[in-house]
């Protein structure tokens, strides 16, 4: 395996070169434990860019995620994922096709990438926020319809691609009546596989933080995802 740093992000790039993927990340950036995630993801056969969202921003700092992420523009997030598409899709290693995972606000990301981003072929959110109604994307005085001009969950009517969605039963911040409303709304798309797990929380996969990771899912769920991706983005042989 190889690694690159690079303007859009960090690139880990296996031995003989594999399906694309850009891993988006939570609302704390491009971190340490994405870049592990990206590692993972290319020891499993996967050209995965790590993307970094926050580069046109100046790297803003992060203090209360809730406000953050509802000033974010998600056209604007949206445009800088598809240059990460357009990248991994320009790379001389790449071997079949370009799909998105991404954790927590990048679940979010992950699953309006599959109803607008271009050139992806499958996503794989987890734990993405799903509603504006509740939640870190509420607001009493209403979010900027040009920031915000699509709450996640009604976008998922619009799916193009396949998806398996991976929740935690107990998530603080996506109640179940979120992930059952996503499952109507995709109902008789194709390829769509959505789990819950009980007993896990938000950010269940993340092993940097003890009181939130459960590695009995966060196992699972990466396996799913792993077997999934690889179903739609390997070349055929």
């Amino acid at each position: 395996m190889q690694t690159e740093s690079l303007a859009l992000g960090y690139l880990a790039i296996p031995d003989g070169g594999g399906p694309g993927l850009v891993l988006i990340h939570d609302v704390w950036g491009l971190s340490d434990h994405q870049r592990d995630f990206a590692r993972r993801f290319a020891a499993d056969g996967f050209l995965t860019l790590a993307i970094d969202l926050y580069r046109p921003l100046g790297h803003p700092r992060v203090s209360d995620p809730g406000p953050f992420m509802r000033e974010l523009s998600d056209p604007d997030v949206l445009r800088t994922v598809q240059s990460g598409v357009d990248l991994v899709r320009s790379r001389p290693e790449l071997r079949g096709k370009v799909g998105i995972v991404g954790f927590c606000m990048g679940g979010t990301y992950a699953l309006f990438s599959g109803a607008m981003v271009n050139g992806i072929s499958a996503i794989a959110p987890f734990y993405g926020v799903l509603s504006h109604r509740h939640g870190l994307y509420y607001s009493e005085q209403g979010l900027d319809p040009l920031k915000k001009p699509r709450e996640p969950v009604r976008a998922a009517a619009d799916l193009r691609v396949p998806m398996l969605a991976c929740f935690g039963a107990e998530d603080q911040f996506i109640p179940l009546s979120d992930v059952k409303e996503l499952e109507q709304t995709v109902a008789g798309k194709p390829d769509v596989e959505i789990h819950v797990y009980p007993g896990a929380g938000h950010a269940f996969a993340n092993d940097t933080r003890p009181q939130m990771y459960r590695p009995e899912a966060a196992r699972d769920a990466y396996a799913k995802a792993v077997t999934f991706l690889r179903r739609h983005l390997e070349a055929p042989r």
